[in-house]
């Protein structure tokens, strides 16, 4: 039996499952996977829902950054080669010495991840180092190792800018 032309018509051709795609260094050092936390009207600030949100982000992130640092650990491994030619030998020492530079980066940010998994544990994550006020839902939504309010961080760039 031969199906109608109805039936032929309504079917949908089989699709390829497509792989994520990777994320560059860069990303992932920006910050973790764009989620987005529901937040209600009247919500209690760091509640248990908002700090379990907060802990998941932070350990995703942090375990993100350290399957990148033993990525590039495995590819100086695979990649680290005696070039006779000098110019081939910088140019490998050059991109080593990118890649070095950038996980020295994440290593520093994984160390912000840590202090904000402590401060969470002692209760006082999302609150301003400086003035001790909200550093903001959203603002921790976008940076999750902010520290300070944006009126504080504003008035320590300034200050930066002015002393140097």
């Amino acid at each position: 039996r031969t199906p109608t032309r109805k039936a032929a018509a309504t079917r949908t051709p089989a699709r390829k499952p497509v792989a994520a795609p990777r994320r560059s260094a860069d990303h992932i050092a920006a910050g973790p996977r764009a989620t987005s936390y529901p937040l209600r009207r009247g919500e209690a600030y760091m509640n248990p829902a908002q700090i379990h949100y907060f802990r998941e982000l932070l350990l995703g992130w942090r375990l993100e950054l350290q399957e990148e640092m033993d990525r590039t650990v495995d590819l100086l491994k695979r990649e680290a080669a005696s070039f006779p030619d000098t110019l081939d030998r910088a140019t490998q020492e050059g991109e080593f010495a990118l890649e070095l530079r950038a996980r020295d980066r994440e290593r520093k940010l994984i160390r912000k991840i840590d202090d904000s998994l402590r401060l969470l544990d002692e209760g006082a994550y999302g609150f301003c180092e400086t003035c001790g006020e909200d550093v903001g839902f959203r603002r921790l939504e976008a940076r999750p190792v902010s520290t300070q309010c944006i009126d504080c961080k504003v008035l320590a760039e300034k200050r930066e800018r002015q002393y140097g």
